[in-house]
């Protein structure tokens, strides 16, 4: 019994958390209903789920930290919820993704990261309209792939890109599987309570072990404990305790240790190292981790230290070779939480880190293999070799391992680019077949039988013997290399090409497959676009793209293969959308075709922001700041939280705000802005409506007069008298008798005077005119609660958004059904929508299924689907936006919100751009803009609001940052449409007449512009070089025309200041 006394080396292995600052922060997860571990790690990279939905992947390097944010690059491939995701163990950029989507897609990661997002796969499986729960690699085998999906297990062979095996003998979903470590067979784990060995290569049924496992069809997990017989699942008894079980397979039907945990309603993740026998039990919602010690007699399972500490979203094992082993650190778990991963790094205290600690690191598996998917599925077995993780055994000493990551990016849609031609099979050592030499076809017969894949990129090694240029025979026969050989060549390849000049033009030899100066598809596709956008391009892309394009590489024809110097462009090769250059004038033109077409495209675009490359928005660092002190309207109590979603609960205009108060009676407060400060304790003198307050709102003409809804279908009007309110009153000035049932919302015409909206309960919209108190129009076709409702800018139509997830568009004078209907958010807590782009285009907010607030742009004209769709975060209030048509900026926040969000909405894509966000000292109850005419343009002010807070009201300017803020920013500050006064009367309009707002300019007097000191450029020419290198007649005009501009203002003075500088004498200096 002495064996029970033996103290275990890693018994004592301590959790060690780093500061906030060495984790990834500020990242957005959410809680997904999968199978998976929503994270996974090689040892170079990190991926795990984003934002809520979960359908995006983020790729972070693994030793990368500090805050992150929500535009940073993304895998977007999945249409849905990601639901597991594996890294290759043999190559550390391969990572397969499943998702509810029914596909399987395999990715490759750039060994500097993502760089920017993609969205196209290398590779793409399916499942057949059933939604894939798990994949995962082969442990032995090299390109060899499982996933499952309902009661399917499928192998697919990467290389070839195709299914080599599928059985669908389970009966239920299968909710886990786990290799062995030789790769023999897999252990599944399902939800008719059984768990089963399964062996893919057997004749008959695969099948070979079933047992009745934990009985709650509640989750369970299975992992084989390395290369034992054994294999450990966790999931749930009939009484819904938490167990882990141990089986041993050749007594399969009988645990051979059950352990009851507890009653927690967390997923268990085991996460088990074969090193150190040490498994990591992780669950989903739990805010502990626990470690327990494997051994292979009683008692089994010993527990070690526990970690406690944020709460669990997903857990995977960092690879050993990517540990601290310095630092005696034998394993790392990555914790993903909802904003933060979390590298616990698990320490066997010793008395000296100097030394490597030869005891606590066997050899462990390797990452290089010889076998691959054909050899495997054939019968073959071969154990991955091992490797030792000491520093004074490694090729490189104490640096980390160097990972390998695969292919460089390529295409998957090119014609002659496929996925088993750039993981291409390299030659065995000491066979006559070899790399292809200087001249030799790329498109030509792969290397004979005798040859396996390695997965790593066939590279043309170039001779300067001209013996060795023949066709390998006698004196031309080359050394074949190794496959370190090939990974140093790889490498080097891959740093002279990240050296090069980024942006530079290259000819189409240099795009070739395999060729030392093309690195990646962000390269080709910015020379791609250099050559083929028109001289005009009137469709530029967003400054912000959300996802990558395909790569617009057209595929070369064999003739132009064979002649492998050449710098011909044939014109059939490039769309005809091309740029014309004379074939003579090719290397003349080389060099400066990228300035010259950037100036092309400044010139010739007119809009707010240009391509992806170019400039961007003129408001992307808009700032917001709240006034001083001495503006606030301060000491506010009593405000009413019981307002209605429809409503936006606090409304301002440039005179006065009102502000609901709770208690009975429906109360509604007025402050004159006029008289800041401190409100005096007391009775606060209010508006007394007698019912619940629904809505209210001011009238945009008449800063007098306030419209409020209440409960009981009554509308009524109240004028306030100058200076404000000084007693409570109860007597309005109007009363309109709308609906029989409660109102949700008002909306007054923005064009003409006394024409109200209302929509109640009935799910009618009528409109009213207020000066004979008479009802005109009624919009039906709402079949359920209607959210929002906006007049177009034009005052002629009008969209509402229902919670039966359908937006509608109006001509209430025409017709009282809608003209248009598309689909709208689908979540059903609220909705907000309003006009853009001078009544073009239509902006929906709302949720997503997930709860998930979102953002969308539809086209006016076509309502089937949005444009686009940008998701923030999870939180209950609505957000309410309000639009600024001149800058086209978009701020949306909701009640309770610290964060005013920013956004430009274009008429190209991405069609929403992400601004400068303004973040709030506090929470802020409501939030209420002001026309433009109350803007202090002088200090480039372009929006001004009032903030409701719980208990101050507070000025909030959004102003531009400007250099010569004392001149009139006329670009950002165009002829401003006329909304403060009436166009036209309510008579007119009802009577079908319609008149454009007259536009006025908001240049205040005496203030010189900004275009009027500045030059007007020439028309932009084709630049003719004299010689190949030098500047063009452009770029040199251009230089002095910018010279002469800058003497002109800055004043000539030769006097230095040190001048008028009293010094020390002589004297002074000798001593």
């Amino acid at each position: 019994m002495a064996w029970r006394f033996k103290a275990s080396k890693y018994k004592n292995a301590a959790p060690i958390v780093p500061k906030a600052e060495a984790c990834v922060r500020e990242i957005c997860v959410g809680s997904y209903q999968t199978y998976g571990n929503n994270i996974a790690a090689s040892a170079a990279f990190m991926a795990f789920n984003w934002e809520h939905s979960g359908s995006s992947v983020a790729v972070l390097p693994l030793d990368d930290c500090g805050r992150k944010s929500k535009t940073m690059p993304l895998l977007h491939g999945h249409t849905d919820t990601v639901t597991d995701l594996k890294f290759s163990p043999f190559h550390d950029g391969l990572l397969a993704t499943a998702s509810q989507d029914c596909l399987v897609k395999i990715w490759h990661i750039p060994e500097k990261g993502l760089e920017q997002s993609l969205s196209d796969p290398e590779a793409v499986f399916s499942h057949k309209q059933r939604r894939v729960e798990t994949v995962g690699f082969h442990p032995t085998a090299d390109g060899l792939m499982y996933s499952t999906a309902a009661g399917c297990v499928a192998l697919f062979d990467i290389a070839a890109q195709k299914e080599i095996f599928s059985n669908n003998e389970h009966p239920e979903v299968i909710q886990s599987a786990s290799w062995r470590e030789d790769g023999t067979v897999l252990a599944t784990s399902c939800k008719d309570k059984c768990v089963r060995i399964f062996d893919p290569r057997a004749a008959g049924s695969p099948i070979q072990m079933v047992a009745e496992s934990h009985q709650s069809i509640k989750d369970s997990r299975v992992v084989w404990l390395g290369n034992q017989s054994r294999i450990l699942t966790t999931g749930f008894d009939a009484a819904r305790l938490r167990q882990v079980i141990i089986r041993d397979i050749r007594n399969f039907n009988t645990p051979e240790k059950t352990l009851e945990l507890d009653c927690s309603t967390g997923i268990l993740m085991p996460l088990f190292d074969p090193d150190t026998n040490m498994l990591f039990l992780a669950g989903k919602g739990d805010t502990t981790i626990n470690y327990l010690e494997i051994t292979d007699k009683d008692p089994y399972l010993i527990e070690g230290l526990r970690h406690t500490g944020e709460q669990t979203k997903g857990a995977c094992l960092v690879p050993k070779r990517a540990l601290k082993v310095m630092e005696a650190e034998v394993n790392r778990v990555l914790q993903l939480t909802s904003n933060m991963v979390i590298p616990i790094m698990y320490q066997v205290p010793r008395k000296t880190y100097r030394d490597f600690h030869a005891d606590l690191y066997p050899e462990t598996t390797g990452y290089k293999t010889e076998l691959i998917a054909s050899e495997w599925l054939n019968g073959t077995n071969q154990a991955v070799p091992k490797m030792n993780l000491d520093p004074a055994k490694r090729e490189h000493g104490d640096e980390p391992i160097i990972p390998r990551l695969g292919p460089k990016p390529f295409s998957s849609n090119t014609g002659d680019v496929s996925f088993d031609k750039v993981f291409a099979v390299p030659v065995a050592p000491g066979s006559h077949e070899n790399i292809s030499t200087v001249g030799q076809d790329n498109c030509g017969d792969a290397p004979a039988g005798g040859s396996k894949p390695d997965l790593i990129v066939e590279i043309e090694i170039q001779k300067n013997e001209p013996n060795v240029a023949g066709n390998g025979n006698g004196n031309g026969v080359q050394k074949s290399l190794t496959t370190s050989e090939r990974r140093k060549i790889f490498e080097q390849n891959s740093e002279s090409s990240e050296n090069s000049t980024e942006g530079e033009d290259r000819t189409d030899a240099d795009l070739r497959r395999f060729s030392a100066v093309r690195s990646s598809i962000a390269e080709r596709r910015r020379v791609y676009e250099s050559r083929s956008k028109s001289q005009v391009d009137e469709k530029a892309q967003s400054p912000v793209p959300l996802r990558r394009e395909s790569s617009k590489v057209e595929p070369l024809k064999p003739s132009q293969q064979l002649g492998g110097n050449s710098n011909v462009i044939p014109a059939s090769g490039i769309e005809n959308k091309r740029i014309s250059v004379p074939e003579g004038k090719l290397l003349e033109e080389h060099r400066g075709k990228k300035s010259a077409m950037e100036a092309a495209f400044s010139a010739a675009s007119i809009k707010r922001t240009s391509t992806v490359f170019g400039k961007v928005s003129k408001f992307r660092h808009l700032k917001g700041t709240p006034g001083h002190k001495s503006t606030h309207i301060e000491n506010l109590r009593n405000l009413s939280r019981q307002i209605p979603g429809e409503c936006n609960g606090f409304h301002a205009n440039h005179e006065r705000v009102a502000v609901p108060l709770a208690g009975p009676g429906g109360k509604i407060a007025i402050f004159e802005l006029s008289r800041p400060g401190r409100l005096p304790d007391g009775v606060i003198p209010s508006l007394v409506n007698g019912s619940n307050i629904m809505d209210f709102q001011w009238d945009p003409f008449d800063a007098q007069r306030l419209a409020v809804a209440c409960d009981d279908g009554i509308v009524k009007l109240w004028r306030i008298d100058e200076g404000g309110l000084t007693e409570p009153t109860n007597e309005p000035q109007g009363e309109l008798t709308a609906h029989l049932d409660k109102i949700y919302f008002i909306r007054f015409h923005p064009l003409a005077a006394d024409v109200l909206l209302t929509a109640s309960y009935d799910m009618t919209i009528k409109i009213w005119d207020l000066r004979t108190m008479t009802e005109k129009c009624t919009l039906t076709g709402h079949t359920d609660q209607i959210f929002d409702f906006a007049w177009s800018p034009c005052g002629k139509l009008g969209a509402s958004v229902c919670k039966d997830g359908k937006i509608r568009v109006y001509n209430p004078r025409k017709s009282e059904t809608p003209i248009r209907e598309g689909n709208g958010p689908v979540g059903t807590r609220g909705a907000r929508i309003t006009w853009a782009l001078e009544g073009h285009y239509i902006v929906c907010t709302g949720f997503d299924k997930v709860s998930e607030r979102q953002i969308s742009v539809y086209n006016a004209q076509k309502l089937s689907a949005p444009l686009n769709t940008v998701r923030l975060d999870v939180s209950p209030s609505i957000l309410i936006p309000f639009y600024d048509e001149d800058s086209s900026t978009l701020f949306v926040t909701g009640k309770g919100d610290s964060t005013i969000y920013c956004y430009e909405i274009t008429d190209e894509e991405s069609y929403i751009c992400p601004l400068s966000h303004h973040r709030c000292s506090s929470l802020h109850q409501g939030l209420s803009f002001l026309t433009k005419n109350h803007c202090d343009v002088a200090s480039v002010e372009f929006c001004k609001a009032y903030r409701l807070t719980n208990t101050t009201i507070e000025p909030l300017s959004f102003t531009v940052p400007r250099i010569k803020s004392e001149l009139f920013q006329d670009d950002l500050f165009p002829p401003t449409r006329v909304t403060w006064l009436a166009t036209l009367s309510a008579e007119d309009w009802f009577a079908g007449n319609d008149k454009s707002a007259p536009k006025v300019s908001l240049k205040p007097e005496g203030m010189d512009t900004l275009s009027s000191i500045q030059q007007v450029p020439a028309p932009v020419k084709k630049p003719e070089h004299t010689q190949f290198g030098n500047k063009s007649e452009y770029e040199t005009n251009k230089q002095q025309e910018i010279q002469k501009s800058v003497s002109a203002r800055m004043e000539y003075n030769t006097k230095l200041e040190q001048d008028d500088m009293e010094g020390v004498d002589e004297n002074e200096w000798q001593e």
